[in-house]
């Protein structure tokens, strides 16, 4: 079945979700609705089916932003940024071996032939990114990756987390450099105090709230972190 992008939106906010690649990794368009600007997240691929969502908005790109080095959400942000002639921003710098290894990544994956690249601007914990009258927050949350980080919109309680956390699931560690203790570590220190209300994007999937998986999901909810 073909994948649909997803809408929601707050007061200020418009958020649109679009599955791309055949990871189907959800790109997420963050739109900032008193000034059209927007940030594209995660953009791995399926560019114009990107563009064309951004178009239905009528938004124009402020910057892209990474959370992991991963080749389903980075393998074509930098020809994403370059095509807006915007800056691209992220994931944290532990990430670059995953970046340097693009090339290979697409060859054994059967992407279109991909370059590795450097971020105009690698990301740490507590910066704060602004586009239009909004801001995000940038928490580091290592685990699934040694670089991966989350965008936290506080106002309207909303958090992109890449593949940190999933509807009734958290990320694989079992990749080189992931570790399980440090993406668990990652998910109480830096989500957890976000709030039971705060919604989230995951890499994959459904969207969910924080409380919701700290009621079901068996792999970090509070039952099974006792």
């Amino acid at each position: 079945m073909q994948s649909q992008t997803h809408d929601d939106e707050a007061p200020s906010l418009s958020l649109r979700i679009v599955p791309v690649t055949p990871f189907e990794q959800n790109c997420s368009l963050l739109i900032c609705n008193r000034t059209q600007q927007a940030v594209a997240i995660d953009p791995g691929g399926d560019l114009d089916k990107i563009d064309r969502a951004l178009k239905q908005t009528g938004a124009s790109l402020a910057y892209v932003l990474l959370t992991h080095g991963h080749i389903d959400h980075c393998g074509q942000a930098r020809e994403y940024a370059d095509r807006h002639q915007v800056a691209l921003m992220g994931p944290h710098e532990d990430d670059a071996f995953w970046i340097d290894q693009l090339p290979m990544q697409g060859h054994r994956f059967g992407f279109p032939p991909l370059k590795a690249f450097k971020p105009d601007r690698w990301l740490n914990q507590g910066d704060e990114l602004s586009f239009g009258e909004q801001k995000l927050e940038v928490h580091h949350t290592p685990g699934h990756t040694p670089g991966h980080v989350v965008f936290h919109h506080r106002a309207v309680g909303l958090a992109i987390v890449g593949d940190v956390l999933f509807d009734g699931s958290i990320g694989r560690t079992d990749f080189p450099r992931g570790n399980h203790a440090d993406l668990i570590a990652s998910i109480q220190r830096e989500l957890w105090p976000m709030g039971n209300d705060t919604r989230f994007v995951p890499g994959h999937g459904p969207m969910s709230s924080f409380g919701e998986q700290r009621e079901h999901n068996p792999y970090v909810s509070d039952a099974a972190l006792k």
